[in-house]
């Protein structure tokens, strides 16, 4: 059952992650340059509250030296790979566990 609502979730990710590149990709034809939206921005736009308290959370975090470039970098980063990176790993741990070879059941 928990296999399924990773899968199910990273599908939903995933789709929200191509989503988001064909927004971008309609965006850059339209300015007649590459237009990529952040992830920073696209968090921003869903739920301005949700990003200040990561940002709060990660400040509180060990070393702020390694910890907030780290997490600046993440935040640079197009939301349409993040989505679809996101989507894939979710995908992975819901897969199904290979057939064990030569092992009677």
């Amino acid at each position: 059952m928990i296999r399924f609502l990773f899968r199910l979730l990273g599908f939903l990710v995933l789709a929200a992650g191509f989503v988001a590149l064909v927004a971008d990709g309609a965006r850059s034809i339209a300015a007649g340059a590459l237009r990529l939206t952040s992830a920073e921005q696209a968090w921003a736009l869903l739920s301005a509250n949700g990003l200040a308290s990561a940002r709060a959370a990660v400040a509180g975090l060990g070393s702020p030296g390694l910890v907030d470039p780290a997490f600046a970098w993440l935040l640079g980063a197009p939301a349409c790979a993040a989505l679809i990176v996101i989507g894939l790993l979710l995908m992975i741990l819901g897969r199904r566990p290979r057939p064990a070879v030569g092992v009677a059941p």
